[in-house]
């Protein structure tokens, strides 16, 4: 039986991204005073959107670092139901390697989240429909959390309107997956049927357990994630959930949020095309530029995979997503091994069994929901003026085996699917300038060498964003603070 999500305790950004809400902006704020910072995130809490109906204008959130629990007075290293990655954070030095967040992109360069910045302990992310709204919203939560000063500013991160594009001019968000429980998935009968019945090609197979991304709910192994649980003693009022054994879940209908600032090249992204795709007679190709950039991604700028348009662009596909590998292009000779869709939902292609449902199974294990938001001016090719790139933002219930996994085991590994010098081509730090690119075809592939890097590290970290009744809990002036381990980890 299929998981039914409290759509009134999840904040709705894990519901839905706010396509129709077309402004917004992320506030990173210090705790300055905890006591002072309670009660002005009390005074926020009520304002905090749940996932029970799309708003028509405004949209509220918040998140918390493993610091920020801290200083409102969670220890969090204890509480052994939090996530390891969370309560270390994304700038500890292990992992930092393990992310690629080296050389000129180390924390110690970011402009937020870094060590050399301000700490982050709270984000409030803003939407609205237009950018008048957002201001009058703005002015609202400033008025409301940061006047009494408990809670300092530390970054407004801004962003644009570029409709369903990304920087670089392709469309963006297609692929995303179907939530179990959620009123999407809910409405996809079809799809939730082909997973049923066992469909092996890697198509309709994109409805995802709710455990993946909200916790409390079982998960692709059909365990509880692990979340933090407190004794009940310490929540006398009832403002948590209790679970089976009368515990208070502090973790359930609550996630995690990933937010990496990514500073995208754009300039540097064509242009580099050009120079590549050009005529031996020095005159550029235009054509053959859009086609290297589309291999590069894995779709068209329109959103046409390639899989199903492998020579030109065809907009009727737009949103095309209802497609696998492993039975239509197992040697990369439509999409390249490597291309960047490819490497980050591998869909059918995974072993230990390509093509199967098994192989399915495992790429569901490993999907994430972006919630990103571009920033900065224009989008097109030849735009110039002003620093381009995406706010990337992700929700994932475990983000060891979620965010981490697809950066580090897919976008980042040079050999991933037998590929050698071979890292994601659009996002993975390319170090010592060994990233190549081969685009498979017969008789000969094309390899394009000494890649260079379109995307780099800005700022980043980790945070936890709580179910709504645990949000109340945490801005409670008198709860008590102690923990048990919560069970059930894969």
């Amino acid at each position: 039986m299929a998981a039914t999500v409290q759509l009134d305790d999840v904040q709705g950004l894990v519901v839905r991204g706010y396509s129709g809400l077309k402004s917004a902006c992320f506030l990173l704020l210090t705790i300055a005073d905890p006591t002072a910072a309670r009660l002005a995130l009390g005074r926020l809490a009520p304002r905090v959107t749940n996932g029970r109906r799309a708003p028509r204008e405004t949209a509220v959130h918040l998140a918390l670092t493993s610091d920020g629990l801290r200083r409102l007075n969670l220890e969090t290293p204890d509480i052994e139901g939090f996530s390891g990655e969370f309560v270390t954070g994304m700038t500890d030095t292990d992992r930092s390697r393990f992310l690629g967040d080296l050389g000129e992109e180390a924390p110690g360069r970011w402009r937020w989240g870094g060590p050399g910045t301000p700490p982050v302990h709270v984000l409030l992310l803003l939407y609205a429909l237009d950018g008048p709204a957002l201001e009058r919203l703005e002015d609202d939560v400033r008025r409301d959390a940061l006047a009494d000063g408990g809670l300092a500013e530390t970054a407004r991160l801004d962003t644009a309107d570029l409709g369903d594009h990304e920087p670089f001019g392709f469309r963006d968000g297609i692929s995303q997956p179907l939530v179990e429980g959620l009123p999407k998935a809910r409405a996809a009968r079809a799809l939730q049927g082909a997973r049923a019945a066992g469909r092996q090609d890697g198509a309709g197979a994109d409805v995802v357990r709710a455990g993946e991304f909200v916790l409390g709910y079982p998960n692709e192994y059909g365990l509880l994630t692990d979340r933090p649980l407190l004794p009940a003693s310490y929540d006398p009022e009832h403002l948590l959930p209790r679970g089976p054994d009368g515990t208070a879940d502090l973790g359930r209908n609550g996630t995690y949020l990933v937010l990496r600032q990514l500073r995208q090249d754009v300039e540097g992204f064509w242009s580099y095309l050009e120079d590549v795709t050009r005529r031996q007679d020095g005159s550029g190709d235009l054509a053959a530029r859009d086609a290297l950039a589309a291999r590069l991604v894995g779709r068209w700028p329109s959103g046409a995979p390639l899989v199903h348009a492998p020579l030109k662009d065809d907009p009727a596909l737009a949103t095309d997503n209802d497609f696998g590998y492993f039975a239509t292009d197992p040697d990369g000779l439509r999409c390249p091994l490597g291309a960047h869709i490819r490497r980050a939902h591998p869909r059918d292609s995974l072993d230990p069994q390509p093509g199967s449902a098994r192989s399915v199974a495992i790429d569901r294990r490993h999907r994430i929901l972006r919630r990103g938001r571009a920033y900065g001016p224009g989008s097109a090719a030849g735009d110039g003026g002003g620093e381009r790139g995406l706010h990337f933002l992700c929700l994932n219930a475990n983000i060891s085996r979620q965010f981490e996994f697809i950066q580090h085991t897919w976008l980042n590994n040079p050999s991933f699917n037998g590929l050698h010098d071979g890292p994601d081509p659009l996002v993975a730090p390319h170090r010592d300038s060994r990233a190549t690119f081969t685009v498979q075809a017969r008789p000969l592939r094309t390899r394009y060498r000494d890649l260079p890097q379109f995307v780099s590290v800005r700022g980043g970290a980790y945070f936890f964003l709580p179910g709504l009744r645990a949000l109340r809990y945490l801005c409670s002036t008198g709860r008590t603070t102690a923990a048990a381990p919560a069970g059930g980890r894969r």
